[in-house]
């Protein structure tokens, strides 16, 4: 049975993370959902609504929908996103109202010797990253209580993004680009649905980073992961951005999650193995 307490709103719900979201809380919680684009099954779900963030106001939903948690995992304009996440600001000052927002470690890819940690400086020389800095800084004015921030590495997923992309690739005799200087960690849809699931239910806050504990080089990970999606003889391309080793990578030290919630890269692998 759905919680009543609970009203939670995800804000692209359908997305490759806001699907994986809305399954797990949908039986458990109230949960509602934004889209861009219509469909039969998404029109039919009287719960999900459509919301173009570059023409409709953010507020018109949330004093409608009297959310509790907005979890932000939405895609699209970054100057509309901006404009979105002052108003929902604005509407969690004055409302019982918490924020969960869904960044990235782009916000730390100005640094390259370590991986980065909870208290360490943002610093970014991507657009993204610095989009991804300024919701953040944005939301970090609110009362803490209210926010939790979720720095995520690259996340997979069977249906993922990146998945997909490895397999198209591969149908079409293209090649798979691998950076071999690239120390990463990651996570899986599931585990970090889970993950998220907690920190809802423990009602945290603060700034999170959540992904495999453990490091692993892109290369590596990308060979490992074509093996287990079955991927024969696959074309790779080497790319070097740099001369160095250059960490990509968010480990926790001080929001840390317990024990079994926090994962090697050996068992997201296993959340990816192909099934026959």
């Amino acid at each position: 049975m759905a919680s009543t307490k609970q009203r939670i709103l995800i804000l692209g719900v359908s997305g490759f993370i806001g699907k994986a979201l809305y399954k797990e809380f949908c039986s458990l919680y109230k949960t509602y959902g934004t889209y861009r684009r219509a469909n039969a099954f998404l029109e039919k779900n009287t719960h999900l609504f459509e919301y173009d963030i570059e023409e409709d106001d953010i507020y018109d939903l949330l004093n409608r929908l009297k959310p509790t948690i907005i979890i932000s995992a939405i895609r699209g304009n970054f100057a509309a996103q901006v404009i979105a996440h002052k108003h929902i600001a604005e509407y969690i000052q004055k409302n019982d109202c918490k924020i969960i927002f869904l960044s990235a470690a782009n916000v730390f890819d100005a640094y390259s010797k370590y991986p980065s940690y909870e208290d360490d400086t943002t610093l970014s020389n991507s657009i993204f990253g610095h989009f991804k800095i300024k919701i953040e800084q944005l939301l970090l004015k609110l009362p803490e209580q209210k926010v939790a921030i979720l720095r995520l590495p690259m996340v997979f997923g069977i249906q993922g993004p990146r998945v997909e992309e490895l397999k198209f690739l591969h149908a079409n005799n293209q090649a798979i680009e691998l950076f071999p200087n690239i120390i990463m960690n990651i996570i899986s849809d599931t585990r970090l649905t889970q993950q998220i699931h907690y920190i809802i239910n423990r009602k945290k806050f603060g700034i999170f980073h959540l992904g495999s504990k453990d490091l692993v080089h892109h290369d590596d990970f990308i060979k490992d992961l074509c093996v287990e999606l079955q991927l024969k003889k696959p074309k790779f391309k080497l790319v070097y951005t740099t001369n160095n080793e250059r960490y990509l990578a968010v480990l926790s030290k001080i929001n840390t999650l317990p024990k079994h919630l926090c994962f090697s890269t050996t068992e997201i692998m296993s959340d990816l193995k192909l099934i026959l």
